[in-house]
C-alpha cells in the first residue's frame, strides 16, 4: 500500500501556499516581483527501462521562478524615487560588493550619495561641470566640503555649447520712428534716444550689474535709412551708472551701429564689449574687467512697435542646489538658486541574459550568477532591456492579488483531497489489516 503519492501532494500544496503567502505578504512592496512554484510528476526507474503502465510516486517541486513583468507605476513626491519602465535593474553597491533591485526608493545621505533605505549606493555616471563621464561609479549630487556648490561665471567666459559668448538681444526697432531731436546722446536725458532696455551681466566674483542699452536712429541731417546707434552703460553694485562705452575717458562714443537693410533684418551685428575694473567698482569689489561680446543678429527693424524678443546671456552668480530632477534617460539634473540648471549625474540600468538566474538575497535585491550571466550596463530607453525611467515615482509590485487569492483556495482543494486519499489509503490498510 502506497503513502507516497498522497504525501507527495501535501508537500507540494505545501509549498505552493508557502509561495502564494509570500506573494501576498508582499503586494505592497515596492519593485517586488512575484514567484511561482513549478511542478513535476515522479517515476521510479526501471532495472530494464521504461515501461508503459507505470504508476507515478506523486509529485515535487521542481522550481520556484520570479515574473519579471512589469508592475504598476504610482507617481510620488519624493524627486528621488526613480520606477523602471520596461526591462533592466538598478545597480546599488554595498562597500564594493554588487547587487540589483528593483526598488528606486533612493535617498541622500549626508555626503551627498544616492543610496537605498540599507546604505547602498545607486551606480551610474557622474558629471563633473554638467559633463557626464562615462565611467560607471557611486552617484553624488553634491559634496559638503564644498563652500559653494557651483561657482560664478562672468559673462563671456562660459564653456557652454551655446552658439554666443556673451550677451544676446533681439529686439524690433520700429521703422516709423523718428531721430531724436535733442542731440548728442545722454543717457540721463531721454530726449536723446528711442528705446533702451536692459539686462543683468556678472563680473568674476558673481556680482550683478545692470548693462542697459539705448537704441538711437540716426540723428544726421541725411541719415543713413535703416541706421540706429547703440549705446550702452554699466551701474555697479555700488549703485553708480556710467558709460560702458566711455572710451576716451571723455565724452560718449557709440558702442556700435545697426543698419537694416529694406527687409528689416541687419547683416551678422556683433560688438565687442569691454568694461574696465573701474566702471565695475573696483578696486573696492576686486573684480576682474568685464570682455562679452554683444550680438544684434536677430534683430529686427519692421513697422510696428518696439519689443524686445529675446535678451539673454551666459554669466551667472554662485549658486547652492535648491532641487534636482531625474529624466527618462536616467539624467539627474540639478537646479541652483542661481537658476541654472547643470547635469549632475546619469543613472545607468542593467541586463541580464537571463533574469531568472539572479539569485535573491532579500531587501527586494538579487545577485549575479553563473545561470544569469554578466551584467549588459547601459542607458536607459537604450533598447527594450532597459526601459527608460520616471522620476517621482515608483514601480508596484506586480502580484495580482486577486489571483494568488484564488490561487490559495486552490491550493486547499488540492491539500484537502492528497489528504483524503491517505485517509482513504489509511482505509483500505486498514481493512486489510482486519482481515482474519
Amino acid at each position: 500500500m502506497g503513502f507516497q503519492q498522497g504525501l507527495s501532494g501535501l508537500n507540494a500544496s505545501s509549498r505552493s501556499l508557502d509561495v502564494t503567502g509570500n506573494n501576498v505578504a508582499n503586494a505592497s512592496t515596492i519593485g517586488f516581483k512575484q514567484s511561482r512554484a513549478e511542478f513535476a510528476d515522479v517515476y521510479a526507474n526501471s532495472l530494464v527501462g521504461a515501461g508503459t503502465n507505470n504508476i507515478g510516486l506523486g509529485t515535487k517541486v521542481v522550481d520556484v521562478t520570479q515574473q519579471f513583468t512589469q508592475g504598476g507605476i504610482t507617481v510620488s513626491n519624493n524627486p528621488l524615487d526613480v520606477a523602471i519602465n520596461g526591462g533592466g535593474f538598478f545597480r546599488v553597491s554595498n562597500a564594493g560588493t554588487l547587487s540589483y533591485t528593483r526598488n528606486g526608493q533612493f535617498q541622500l545621505d549626508k555626503n551627498g550619495f544616492v543610496v537605498t533605505a540599507e546604505g547602498y549606493k545607486l551606480q551610474g555616471y557622474q558629471a563633473t561641470s554638467g559633463v557626464i563621464s562615462p565611467i560607471v561609479t557611486n552617484v553624488r549630487l553634491f559634496n559638503p566640503a564644498n563652500t559653494a556648490d557651483i561657482p560664478a561665471v562672468a559673462t563671456g567666459t562660459s564653456t557652454s555649447t551655446t552658439t554666443f559668448i556673451g550677451v544676446q538681444a533681439g529686439v524690433n526697432l520700429d521703422s516709423r520712428e523718428v531721430a531724436p531731436i535733442v542731440t548728442p546722446f545722454n543717457f540721463g536725458n531721454p530726449a536723446t534716444y528711442n528705446r533702451t532696455t536692459a539686462i543683468s551681466v556678472y563680473d568674476s566674483l558673481g556680482n550683478a550689474h545692470t548693462y542697459q542699452m539705448y537704441f538711437v536712429k540716426d540723428p544726421a541731417a541725411v541719415p543713413v535709412p535703416g541706421k540706429w546707434f547703440v549705446y550702452a552703460t554699466v551701474t555697479n553694485p555700488a549703485g553708480a551708472t556710467v558709460a560702458s562705452t566711455d572710451l576716451s575717458g571723455g565724452g560718449v562714443t557709440a558702442l556700435g551701429s545697426i543698419t537694416f537693410n529694406t527687409s528689416g533684418v541687419p547683416p551678422a551685428t556683433t560688438f565687442s564689449q569691454t568694461i574696465t575694473a573701474v566702471q565695475l567698482g573696483s578696486p573696492g569689489i576686486n573684480a576682474n574687467p568685464l570682455v562679452f561680446n554683444v550680438d544684434f543678429s536677430n534683430s529686427t527693424q519692421f513697422g510696428s512697435g518696439f519689443k524686445v524678443n529675446n535678451l539673454t546671456q551666459d554669466g551667472y552668480t554662485t549658486g547652492s542646489l535648491a532641487g534636482f530632477n531625474v529624466s527618462a534617460d536616467g539624467t539627474i539634473v540639478g537646479r541652483y538658486t542661481n537658476g541654472v540648471s547643470q547635469n549632475l549625474a546619469q543613472v545607468t540600468l542593467d541586463s541580464f541574459r537571463d533574469p531568472q538566474g539572479l539569485q535573491p538575497i532579500g531587501n527586494n535585491q538579487w545577485l549575479e550568477t553563473s545561470e544569469s550571466g554578466a551584467a549588459l550596463n547601459q542607458t536607459p530607453g537604450t533598447d527594450g532591456n532597459h526601459g527608460p525611467l520616471q522620476g517621482a515615482a515608483t514601480e508596484d509590485s506586480n502580484v495580482d492579488l486577486t489571483q494568488e487569492l484564488v490561487n490559495m483556495i486552490i491550493a486547499q482543494r488540492v491539500y484537502q483531497a492528497n489528504a483524503q486519499t491517505i485517509k482513504t489509503q489509511d482505509s483500505i490498510l486498514q481493512t486489510i489489516v482486519n482481515l482474519r
